[in-house]
């Protein structure tokens, strides 16, 4: 009976979206402009664009499992204050996005967007940036392209070792819908990757991220944010300093 309504009741447990009525506006003190993806009929992805004068490329930031693309906003400015625009998307079902979730359409609509946005960018200018449960979703899309880089914020190994850590009593690989294989994805991505984790990481632990730069140590660079939890790397000085020296080259 528990994996019953494990199975069918999961993407409560796992997705905390904020949903946002389509005439809502968004207000922010730089420049932007909100897109609309159409993916198919009856899915649209909602997104916002912060743009720069002469930027040096594009950030396409995933962001983690709650809220909107509303309140993520505000780490755009971590970015486009090095001159990178930075787009964020929300999935379905989250904000103004629409349409019925599952990781496999998901994956596609994550696609579809960086197609389109290959359209003005070249890849060598595109940097892909996952935060938490979005890490799954970046190491995927960079996995089948050819971006500069690819930045984890807080990832996990796979999704099933998260939920595995909580719910030790179900068999949560045969009832979990949402894999996501960042240890199988980030072996094959061709640009360095570089792993944002805080020590004190409660939440997904930083030996999950110390496992996934096994797989390459040369290609993956895991960056220690001492003293960081799951929620807060943007307080450390640290945590800027990086991104700083990241997004420099």
């Amino acid at each position: 009976m528990l994996s019953v309504l494990a199975y069918f009741l999961q993407e409560k447990f796992i997705f905390k979206p904020e949903k946002l009525k389509q005439d809502f506006e968004f207000k922010y003190d730089v420049p932007f402009k909100e897109y609309f993806f159409d993916i198919e009929p009856g899915v649209r992805i909602n997104g916002l664009h912060f743009s720069r004068d002469n930027p040096k490329g594009l950030i396409l930031y995933f962001h983690g499992n709650t809220r909107s693309i509303k309140g993520w906003a505000k780490y755009a400015r971590d970015f486009y204050r090095y001159d990178y625009d930075v787009v964020l998307v929300d999935y379905r079902g989250f904000g103004k996005s629409t349409g019925k979730r599952s990781e496999k359409e998901i994956m596609s609509d994550m696609q579809f967007i960086y197609d389109r946005l290959k359209e003005k960018y070249s890849e060598e200018h595109l940097i892909v940036y996952g935060r938490s449960m979005g890490s799954g979703f970046a190491s995927k899309l960079a996995s089948d392209n050819d971006p500069r880089y690819l930045i984890l914020d807080a990832p996990y190994y796979n999704f099933t070792r998260v939920v595995e850590r909580f719910l030790p009593i179900l068999p949560v690989r045969f009832v979990l819908r949402y894999h996501l294989r960042t240890d199988k994805w980030i072996q094959k991505v061709k640009c360095h990757t570089y792993i944002i984790h805080g020590t004190k990481d409660w939440l997904i632990p930083i030996r999950h991220s110390v496992a996934l730069q096994k797989f390459n140590p040369q290609r993956i660079t895991l960056i220690r944010i001492h003293g960081g939890g799951h929620n807060n790397l943007p307080s450390f000085d640290d945590y800027h300093n990086f991104v700083r020296d990241i997004l420099k080259y």
